[in-house]
């Protein structure tokens, strides 16, 4: 699964509430020296009532006066304007230029991580991705690391700070996620969505990223199936119904893998509703690791030479060493026929097989077969055919038991059809 399934609820919320970064104080011209010309260029620029001619008319401001004393100002006022005509190269020029003068300007920050992490996003070429995802970062970490300008409010500069910090932590895990740094991409993540919780409960980023949480804990190594289950969950009990079929199984995957099956996961449905993380005291009961479930089989069967293939096979794969060669010890040196089982490649020495049901279905080789005398007619790859051999030795990753002193048993001759005497 991947996270821009839920692009889309982008739109749903908006994805940047660009209006409100708007510059909304007009820059005075009190105090400010400007002769008459210049003053009556930017007048009216600041009466146009249409975003394209507020822009246009600044443009030509900025151009006829470029070492303006209100050049930051006029260039936040052409980032609004551009922003609202939708033109992205036009935003992100303005953006450039205004950092240019004004490297903590928050507005002019958020714009560059929103359309160039967008334009990242739709990369395939994993380097090419990876290097744009990074300079979006360093936008973002410029913008977590901004201080208030001089002129602003305590209280303006944390509510501007609240709208945009999500948007900076979102880019950072982006980032990190796409290099595989995923504890990195989970501390951001975590910070990003405990600031801001009520907009969890919401389709917004904020919401679409404790989706990506999950996401960071399923492709973990190993993988933290249980908090993947949480948050995952948490997404779907509140995302609009269109991505609950998205979502949902991913939620459901991680708690069977935690678990063992999906009993008791109402309990989590229930809980995750009033509480973003875990809270104290929730529990789930983990299922029995592989190597534990070897272990009981082992020490619940009297002869292991006995077990099915498929039991014997998932020992020697996920058992302790001292239980896999238990069950190995038990078969080895001993000769064995196997009917009907796979060739997957085949040379007049040596048979590669699919022998037990798990090998076949998953189309997995499992036996090597060396042979004692040369094959004068060669198998070819698919067909069925029926073998014995003496177990010899094995690798449990990837598995593979080898076996020697191995031959083709011919097919058996059908039985004659007896006619009856006709007197």
């Amino acid at each position: 699964m991947k996270k821009v399934v839920l692009a889309s609820l982008l739109a749903v919320a908006g994805a940047v509430p660009f209006a409100s970064l708007a510059y909304s104080q007009q820059p005075s011209s009190g105090g400010i020296q400007m002769s008459q010309d210049e003053y009556a260029a930017y007048n009216k620029a600041n009466s146009e009532t249409t975003a394209a001619a507020k822009a246009a008319d600044f443009e030509a401001y900025l151009k006829a006066y470029p070492n303006s004393a209100v050049k930051a100002d006029v260039l936040n006022q052409i980032l609004f304007a551009d922003s609202q005509t939708g033109d992205q190269a036009a935003t992100l020029s303005a953006a450039d230029r205004l950092l240019a003068v004004d490297p903590n300007n928050l507005r002019a920050l958020t714009f560059e991580v929103y359309y160039r992490r967008a334009d990242a996003d739709k990369l395939t070429d994993p380097a090419a991705k990876q290097a744009a995802l990074d300079a979006v970062a360093k936008y973002a970490q410029q913008g977590l690391n901004a201080t208030k300008p001089k002129d602003m409010s305590d209280a303006d500069f944390a509510a501007l700070k609240t709208k945009t910090d999500p948007v900076f932590e979102s880019a950072l895990a982006d980032a990190d996620m796409a290099k595989k740094d995923n504890a990195d991409a989970i501390t951001t993540i975590k910070k990003e969505i405990d600031g801001d919780k009520d907009d969890t409960t919401k389709p917004s980023p904020v919401l679409q990223d404790v989706y990506v949480l999950a996401q960071a804990y399923y492709t973990s190594t190993p993988p933290d199936y249980l908090n993947c289950a949480w948050y995952a969950t948490r997404a779907a009990a509140f995302a609009p119904a269109a991505y609950k079929t998205t979502i949902e199984p991913l939620a459901n995957y991680c708690y069977k893998k935690y678990h063992g099956s999906l009993d008791g996961y109402a309990a989590m449905q229930t809980a995750v509703q009033t509480n973003l993380d875990p809270p104290a005291g929730f529990t789930v009961t983990a299922a029995p690791k592989p190597e534990d479930l070897v272990a009981q089989l082992v020490a619940s069967t009297p002869d292991l030479a006995t077990l099915a293939l498929g039991d014997k096979e998932t020992a020697l794969q996920y058992g302790k060493p001292a239980d896999a060669q238990k069950v190995f010890d038990s078969v080895k040196g001993k000769q064995v026929e196997f009917p009907n089982v796979t060739v997957v490649t085949a040379t007049d020495s040596q048979l590669v097989l699919e022998v037990s049901d798990d090998a076949v279905a998953s189309k997995t080789p499992d036996f090597t077969v060396n042979l004692k005398e040369p094959l004068k007619t060669i198998p070819q790859p698919g067909d069925k055919i029926t073998v014995d051999g003496t177990y010899d030795s094995y690798t449990a990753s990837p598995l593979m038991i080898t076996m020697t002193d191995g031959s083709v048993v011919p097919a058996k001759k059908p039985a004659p059809v007896r006619r009856p005497v006709h007197h």
